[in-house]
């Protein structure tokens, strides 16, 4: 799976700040007091609606939107995988099986086994 891409959204200048709709994801509107945290705003509710896809939805061309008077586009970078980082707190229990003697010299090492678990995963899947 692809991890990012870049969703073209409408920012329409309101009273304070914006409102932003992404059509490429039908229902995924937000707004923001500053274009910051509008932007900001913006990459939370893509999060949002995608959460659950296994595949993220193509972008369109920015270039192909009709924009009201006034309104104007904001390409929004939406990276999956950075996104169930900072949202994706909740650990998962896992079984495995190791031979009895590393697990002996690890105890007694002290080792944390789901933090080596973590690193290699990490490392494996060339993830930061």
């Amino acid at each position: 799976m692809k991890n990012i891409r870049y969703y073209p959204a409408l920012f329409h200048p309101e009273e304070v700040g914006y409102s932003v709709t992404v059509p490429d994801l039908e229902g995924c509107c937000t707004q923001g007091d500053t274009l910051d945290e509008a932007v900001e705003m913006a990459q939370d509710a893509i999060g949002l609606m995608l959460e659950d896809c296994a595949e993220l939805p193509a972008a369109s061309d920015p270039a192909q939107l009709t924009v009201e008077a006034g309104d104007f586009v904001v390409v929004i970078p939406f990276d999956a995988l950075a996104y169930k980082r900072r949202r994706g707190r909740r650990s998962v229990k896992k079984t495995l099986s190791i031979p009895s003697w590393l697990n002996e010299e690890a105890e007694a090492a002290h080792i944390n086994f789901s933090h080596v678990l973590q690193e290699a995963l990490k490392e494996k899947l060339n993830i930061g």
